[in-house]
């Protein structure tokens, strides 16, 4: 299934990029269309801005038509901005938009902008009022020859936008097509969470008729069937409008359904859910065949209010900026809609129906066998987890589907939900059940069979939408054992097929890929039929707050990257991070499935013509200007493109900034930063105020910091000092064992010395193990004679806890114990790794049973280095060192000789906790002269250790080559966790 699926999407998307070009207007007609637009004065740009700038707000009962072949271009066009001042802001994305995205205006002249959608950060409350917003974009498009027709826009707690890519003005994506090579992205992504920032998408769209609204939670009817539709359209604020259909050019053959639908943009405020419902249900009715999408606002902090930005050229004095309600965009004429939606959930165990419940209400649950059998052949195809129980791996493929058989038979009688989630959540991965315990997902199929394609991920690749639609469940009786879902999402049936769903970032990104792979089938199926070319124009994504870096393991802009790595021709994509998305699951057809709000989710909205209109190429455009300059003139343009290649790099490879010695600048957390808070289906943020970590060790001191005063508010630092002393007076309480003794002992006669590291996840890679279980993991290498471990007691970035040390040390002495030999018994010691910032922690990690310590030099002063170290001593721990640079072994100086127990050379680099995999930065810090002194000072009797994929490392040749250069160069072993090291 992974191979086809992937061989797929390779396939389709090499036919697609070919397909896509070629039905963009040839180079001599973009050429054209640029130049005409460019030169000021001309005839034929005097007729484009007629036609393409009107007011696009025309008669209701009006029959669009195309009075010519349609020439004039739909234009979409972002910008955006990170200033800190709102104002400053909101010039610099106007500007962007304007001059990077838009044709040039006519000298003297004015342009119109059709639709301009906007997201402002709710960060800019403090400093600025939110009534500013709408002036000061209407002033600065004015100051660039534009006038906007419509405006709508929200309150954001994040952005996404766009600019040109730099690397399409000089033909490239021309030359790679011609050499069937990967198409170079039209432009460039960029995403900004919890951040300042405000994102623009200005909007030209030809014969298209743009009609905002605005609705409040009480106005919307809610007996939709018995009313008048004219009376529910003046109820919301659509009097007059009505979906016209649009009269293709002669030359198109056929004209489908689709041409006379029209879209509707939302923009709900977070208090406007309860209504929401409602309103769809409305749109549905009084509009067949519409496309329904959209975005609920949000805010950084919670205590900011969500805000809602209108303006309409019609009603000039009537600028509105709301804090309730719905806004909303009504669109029709020459503009097609097609829309997707990832909801970013994983099934997990088997196929049910439901044979109890009513309305929103789960009450009984039974399995479907025939559905289940199907799921799990589809499952088998998976790999099989590295770390099984002793009776699972000798178990044949027989035995395992016995066992799996018999243990869902008990589910074949109807029982309660709960309980039956409960069976679910046992045989998951820890990531898994950590997740169900948190939220309870269920997904309740859409209709229709399983058919060929059972599994979710190849629904989606082949083109069809989801089999199942996601819900959270809202509350649950512990009495009865049922589930009731948000009220107005679902009406309940009984024989529906249902499963349990968890949130995943690995099956989100195949979900992503699945996604878009679908897209390209429909796209080269609708080619193949004849039926007119769909180029989109712009991408609209909607993702909401906890589908950020976050959710994608530190992966910022990952969803943006994916969508452009299918539309690379897109010029331009916007949106922002949303408290919900509006959508409907069905792509291409919704007829079939009703728009509905997704928390958790990502939307995809794409626009372009019916009537393949030409799409405006900035890249097109500025190669027709270059060629009109005389060559004296030629200098200073190419000095702009310089300019903007350097400012565009700057804005998408943002580096941390780091001293003169090359080290990380950091800083510490502000005291009133916050923390994100988990709500119902989306995520919110309490925090007064944002600061965004410059590197991945910045942010991962500001989470510890905030962890530990949570902490002390529980037990103040004087409690544990108190239970340290009792313990050290206790004689039947463990005292701290040495650490570094038998590893020397190990390392007698030249030998290479390995210390097996556990821990959950990494931050890179996530879950190392389906299931952590560390009493089991210590057992094994307390067996095979492990001389010490280590373990990563850190929650923030490695999943761990305190618990697992005292955990590893109770499974080793017991494995010592049951293992003693007349040699007598070897209990290894265990060190705690964690990020060590304060005391506090070293108490804790001493009444935790920890015998050793190890610290991050680079997130410590020097003053804390000879600090913290001093107080790991007197609680009779001994202190390793981990250090990534030669800088940091210098500023080991200030610790006096001894006090240091042993010291750690790291492959990692921890702007983005990434791993060295040549190897070559802890091999040049083990021959360094820092090292060296470090050594003269301390003595040969100080280990020095290497982490950090020493066991993958796989550019010196044979396996265990890179182990025996290290050895060489003078570690004295290695801590291995992530990586396996060879035997040898």
């Amino acid at each position: 299934m992974k191979l086809t699926l992937l061989a797929w999407s390779a396939a389709l998307l090499s036919v697609s990029v070919s397909y896509t070009t070629a039905f963009q207007p040839s180079p001599l007609q973009k050429t054209t269309n640029s130049h005409n637009s460019i030169q000021t004065g001309s005839l034929q740009n005097e007729k484009l801005k007629a036609s393409s700038f009107s007011d696009s707000s025309r008669s209701a009962s009006k029959l669009f038509m195309s009075s010519s072949a349609p020439s004039d271009p739909q234009v979409l066009a972002s910008g955006y901005s990170e200033q800190m001042k709102l104002q400053d802001a909101i010039q610099e994305a106007i500007t962007m938009a304007i001059q990077e995205g838009l044709p040039p205006v006519v000298a003297d002249g004015t342009a119109q902008i059709d639709l301009a959608v906007v997201s402002v950060s709710s960060l800019y409350d403090g400093s600025a009022s939110p009534s500013e917003v709408v002036p000061a974009i209407l002033a600065a498009t004015k100051e660039l020859g534009y006038d906007i027709r419509n405006l709508v826009g929200s309150s954001s707690g994040g952005f996404v936008s766009s600019r040109p890519n730099p690397a399409c003005f000089n033909g490239q994506n021309e030359e790679n097509n011609d050499d069937d090579e990967e198409m170079i992205r039209s432009c460039l992504p960029i995403e900004g969470e919890g951040v300042p920032g405000v994102s623009v998408t200005l909007c030209i769209l030809p014969d298209v008729e743009v009609q905002s609204f605005h609705v409040e939670g009480d106005d919307v009817p809610d007996d939709i069937g018995r009313l008048d539709p004219e009376i529910w359209k003046r109820a919301v604020g659509l009097s007059g409008f009505e979906a016209a259909p649009y009269a293709l050019p002669e030359e198109s053959e056929s004209q489908d359904a689709e041409d006379k639908d029209a879209a509707f943009f939302l923009l709900p405020s977070p208090a406007f859910q309860n209504d929401l419902d409602e309103l769809l249900r409305g749109l549905e009715m009084n509009f067949p065949s519409s496309h329904i999408f959209g975005a609920i606002a949000s805010t950084v902090s919670s205590l900011s209010r969500a805000r809602l930005f209108r303006y309409q050229a019609s009603d000039p004095d009537d600028i509105q900026t709301l804090a309730d309600g719905c806004l909303g965009v009504a669109l029709s004429g020459d503009l097609r809609v097609k829309t997707m939606i990832a909801q970013g959930a994983k099934p997990v165990g088997g196929v049910y129906q439901i044979v109890k419940g009513q309305e929103t209400t789960i009450q009984a649950i039974a399995l479907d066998e025939t559905a289940t059998e199907l799921v799990q052949e589809e499952d088998e195809e998976e790999e099989e987890e590295e770390e099984e129980e002793v009776d699972e791996k000798t178990m044949s493929a027989e035995d395992r589907k016995a066992r799996m058989a018999a243990a869902y038979a008990k589910a074949r009688i109807p029982k309660p939900i709960l309980a039956e989630a409960n069976f679910v959540m046992k045989n998951l991965s820890d990531d898994d059940q950590s997740f169900m315990r948190k939220a309870l997902l269920v997904g309740l199929e859409r209709g229709g069979s399983l058919g060929r394609s059972p599994s979710e991920l190849a629904r989606l690749a082949e083109g069809k939408g989801h089999q199942y639609t996601v819900h959270q469940v809202a509350s649950a009786g512990m009495k009865d054992g049922s589930v009731t879902l948000s009220l107005g999402s679902v009406d309940i049936k009984r024989g529906t097929r249902l499963r349990f769903f968890v949130r995943e970032s690995d099956f989100a990104k195949k979900e992503l890929a699945a996604l878009w792979t679908g897209y390209k089938r429909r796209a080269l199926g609708a080619n193949l039929a004849g039926k007119p070319a769909f180029n989109p124009t712009g991408c609209f994504l909607f993702p909401t707050l906890d589908r950020g870096s976050k959710f994608f393991m530190g992966n910022t802009g990952f969803e943006s990257g994916a969508a452009l790595d299918y539309l690379p021709t897109v010029p331009c994509l916007n949106g922002f991070f949303s408290n919900g998305v509006i959508g409907s699951l069905q792509p291409d057809s919704p007829q079939s499935d009703p728009a509905s709000l997704y928390g958790s989710a990502s939307g995809y909205v794409l626009f372009g013509s019916k009537s393949g209109r030409p799409i405006y190429s900035p890249e097109a455009a500025a190669e027709a200007f270059e060629n009109e300059e005389v060559e004296d003139d030629t200098e200073e343009p190419a000095e702009d493109e310089d300019w903007k290649v350097t400012q565009i790099a700057t804005d998408v490879e943002k580096k941390a900034p780091r001293d003169e010695n090359g080290e990380l600048v950091i800083k510490r957390r502000e005291v009133h930063s916050g923390r994100s808070l988990t709500v119902s289906a989306v995520e919110w943020s309490v925090a007064e105020k944002a600061a965004t970590p410059s590197s991945a060790l910045e942010g991962f001191m500001w989470d510890k910091e905030t962890e530990v005063d949570r902490f002390r508010e529980r037990v103040p630092l004087a409690n544990l000092v108190s239970q340290c002393k009792l313990q050290n007076v206790d004689p039947s309480q463990p005292k701290p064992r040495d650490w570094i003794g038998p590893v020397m002992e190990a390392a007698k006669g030249g030998k290479f010395v390995l210390i097996p590291e556990c821990k959950r996840m990494e931050p890179i890679s996530g879950s190392l193990r389906k299931r952590y279980d560390i009493a089991k993991i210590v057992t094994d290498f307390t067996v095979a004679g492990a001389p010490a471990i280590s373990v990563n007691c850190d929650a923030v970035l490695f999943g761990g806890s305190l618990d697992d040390v005292t955990a590893a040390r109770e499974a080793s002495s017991k494995a010592a114990l049951e293992g003693a030999s007349e040699d007598g018994v070897v209990v290894p010691p265990v060190m705690a790794s964690d990020l060590l910032l304060y005391p506090y922690q070293l108490y804790k990690m001493r009444l935790a049973g920890a015998d050793a310590v190890n610290m991050v030099t680079a997130a410590l002063a020097a003053k804390d280095l000879l600090y913290l170290t001093k107080i790991a001593q007197a609680l009779s721990m001994q202190t390793m060192l981990s250090v990534t640079s030669a800088a940091q072994i210098k500023a080991l100086e200030i610790i006096p000789a001894g006090g240091i127990s042993g010291l750690v050379v790291s492959n990692r680099e921890l702007e983005d906790y990434s791993f060295d995999m040549t190897g070559q930065q802890a091999l040049q810090l083990l021959q360094s002269e820092e090292l060296q002194a470090f050594r003269e000072k301390h003595g040969d009797g100080v280990p020095i250790f290497v982490e950090g994929r020493v066991g993958l490392v796989d550019t010196f040749g044979e396996p265990g080559a890179y182990l025996e250069a290290l050895h060489e160069a003078g570690a004295t072993g290695a801590i291995v966790g992530a990586g396996v090291a060879p035997d040898e």
